[in-house]
């Protein structure tokens, strides 16, 4: 099999739409977490302030969940048709709400009267909960498994979707991106908005913590084949261990006023997570749970060879191009928002 520094072509697409899709979670996953959070502020002026925070940069950041979708079909057509076809009604759920979170994140102050910013404000945040809990949703169908024919076809229901697996990791991904939301406000903003932003910090970190202590129970008591790999594998024991060492040092470095730092080990804690994910599943892309020969993986799932080579070199230089503009729009909007210097 033909091989590109020691690993075949298939492994490093797998990889790439991995490295991709953690991009997306902690960059959309922190202006999300900010929408979650958005009617825990009071005050008119503070969630104008924390709307301003990520209207620079929260259209640049879904960027990456196009890019992923486009990984996902050019590397493994298969897995791209069994996953759009499966969870289409989630799917659909999934874009209404960024449609009503964009909406409202573009017209809110376009008219001054309570009403319309309230009943704007009111949309923002459902539709930030229902992106959060509809990908947390669809994460935890495809880590436990769905149930596919010979065909690769989805042969469950709607309710397949709503197991005990999938809504407790639907709730944690919402506590772990409401988390993440509040650190980077953090960074972002002063004064009565800050000091109300370090006490839902905190609530929201232990809200995240439980729900995943829950869901490791839970899938160790019920989903033990999904912690083979790092049964087989003792060295993998490593990311567990650094997963809650950077939990660990949030609330260290919060207590150090160090908010950057405290952000960073928030973004770590995603990848790791989406780490511990990929051994769970790998090398399963579509994991058929009833018949593990309808699995797709990322062998009988991909393109051609030839595909997956030019393919990968296109990403290689695409992927880091995205990674320049991304850093450039952040630099560009570095510092903290003050109330008006933004325009209307």
């Amino acid at each position: 099999m033909a091989t590109f520094l020691g690993l075949d072509y298939n492994i490093w697409w797998f990889l790439v739409f991995g490295g991709v899709i953690s991009g997306y979670a902690i960059l959309d996953g922190f202006d999300l977490g900010a929408g979650c959070l958005h009617l825990f502020l009071r005050q008119n002026t503070s969630r104008r302030m924390a709307m301003y925070a990520v209207g620079p940069i929260w259209d640049g950041n879904e960027v990456w969940l196009v890019i992923g979708g486009g990984v996902l079909f050019a590397g493994f057509p298969t897995a791209y048709a069994a996953i759009f076809s499966a969870f289409y009604m989630p799917f659909m759920v999934f874009l209404v709400g960024l449609i009503f979170r964009g909406i409202a994140i573009e017209i809110r102050d376009k008219e001054p009267g309570y009403l319309w910013q309230r009943n704007w404000d009111i949309i923002y945040c459902i539709a930030s909960w229902i992106i959060t809990l509809s990908l947390g949703l669809m994460l935890g169908n495809v880590v436990e498994g769905i149930p596919l024919n010979h065909d690769h076809e989805f042969a469950g229901d709607w309710l397949t979707f709503f197991n005990p697996f999938s809504i407790l990791v639907a709730l944690t991904t919402l506590g772990l991106f409401t988390m993440h939301g509040a650190l980077y406000l953090m960074m972002k903003t002063q004064g009565q908005l800050f000091e109300k932003l370090n006490k839902l910090t905190i609530s929201f970190m232990i809200y995240f913590m439980v729900l995943l202590a829950l869901t490791t129970v839970y899938t160790l008591l019920y989903l033990p084949y999904l912690s083979a790999a790092i049964s087989k594998h003792p060295a993998y024991f490593i990311i567990p261990a650094l997963l809650i060492l950077a939990i660990a040092n949030i609330p260290r470095e919060l207590k150090r006023w160090h908010f950057r730092s405290a952000f960073l080990c928030s973004a770590a804690v995603i990848a790791l997570l989406l780490i511990l994910v990929a051994m769970d599943v790998f090398p399963n892309l579509v994991f058929s749970p009833g018949s593990t020969g309808n699995s797709i993986t990322v062998y009988n799932g991909s393109s051609s060879l030839k595909a997956l080579r030019i393919l990968l070199v296109i990403a290689l230089i695409g992927v880091p191009l995205i990674l320049v503009h991304t850093t450039f729009v952040f630099w560009t909007f570095k510092g903290k928002v003050k109330e008006g210097e933004l325009s209307e």
